[in-house]
């Protein structure tokens, strides 16, 4: 099956287009828990190295957690919305 014969059948609303949006949902969520995975870990490590900075650290983490789960939520919102159109 060539990409032309998949992008005209997504176009004509056979479902492959509802299948991407679902598979890019999921990629979004993964790729979330993956970076926040990372994100507490490093900073789990680096308080582990420096307990008196362990405050900063904190806050800086759940903000990059917090901008990280956005972004996610954005592009999970983006895919719902493209499953739902027509």
């Amino acid at each position: 099956m060539s990409l032309l014969t998949i992008l005209l059948q997504a176009a004509a609303g056979l479902g492959i287009g509802k299948m991407g949006a679902g598979i890019g949902a999921g990629l979004a969520a993964i790729g979330a828990g993956l970076g926040i995975g990372n994100i507490g870990r490093d900073a789990m490590s680096a308080i582990a190295r420096q307990p008196e900075a362990a405050g900063n650290i904190r806050t800086n983490m759940i903000l990059a957690a917090a901008l990280v789960e956005g972004v996610a939520l954005f592009a999970c919102v983006v895919c719902l919305l493209i499953a739902i159109a027509k």
